[in-house]
């Protein structure tokens, strides 16, 4: 059996204050590799804190997150830092994308970010990441130029910048229209069918939600339902 790309191990976040506020309580949690994941719940459950604790953009409170077998909690901010430019890519609601680059320079900034290709190589990869998006020919645009659907694939593309095994979507598809759910939803089940990565993305979709090969429900903060399916239950 596969080991956890990434565990949660009783992980809980509060926010301190006069009255303190906890965000998740208890989590336990191991994703595998090659999962296509829906976290699920009401607004304010706990959904988007949850995936950015298991992405290191947050610390818990009590707990740990394990990034293939290894405490981050441990680790120095350099460290985790590290993992996060190497292990895991983001996507957003609202892309991030810097207005003021191109999408090509957009997508190599996580490459830049880490250090270890030239410049050519990275020009290079962004270019080739933005062309099996179907985005080759607007490569020099800025992200004001690109529709919203256009732009989330981008935000895909950057996410995928160093070719991490794990992909992290925060309601990937909430800002967007039907076509475009549809087009982005099916780049994210791509990366799981064909390029063997594992996509965990937060959705109140439950139609895409219905679609993935597991759902995480949490309610109040609390892990309340896991339920894995075959890919031929799930409508893959």
């Amino acid at each position: 059996m596969s080991a956890a790309l990434i565990e949660a191990r009783q992980v809980t976040k509060v926010l301190g204050g006069i009255v303190p506020v906890t965000l998740v309580q208890d989590i336990n949690l191991a994703i595998m590799p090659r999962e296509f994941i829906a976290i699920t719940g009401p607004s304010g459950s706990g959904k988007s804190s949850l995936l950015y604790l298991l992405g290191l953009l947050d610390l818990p409170t009590s707990g740990d997150v394990l990034i293939d077998g290894r405490s981050t909690t441990a680790m120095t901010e350099d460290e985790r830092a590290e993992v996060r430019l190497t292990r895991l890519g983001f996507v957003f609601q609202f892309h991030f994308l810097l207005p003021e680059f191109s999408i090509t320079e957009n997508v190599a900034l996580p490459m830049r970010a880490l250090g270890k290709l030239p410049p050519r190589t990275i020009a290079a990869r962004a270019e080739e990441l933005l062309a099996s998006f179907g985005l080759g020919d607007h490569r020099h645009k800025t992200p004001d130029q690109l529709s919203g659907g256009q732009r989330q694939r981008v935000a895909v593309a950057r996410a995928l910048a160093n070719d991490p095994p794990v992909i992290l979507a925060d309601e990937p598809t909430g800002s967007l229209d039907s076509v475009s759910t549809a087009q982005v939803f099916g780049i994210l089940r791509d990366l799981v069918a064909l390029r063997g990565k594992t996509v965990v993305a937060v959705t109140h979709d439950l139609n895409l939600a219905s679609q993935m090969h597991r759902r995480v429900r949490i309610v109040d903060g609390r892990l309340a339902k896991d339920e894995r399916f075959a890919a031929s239950d799930a409508r893959l």
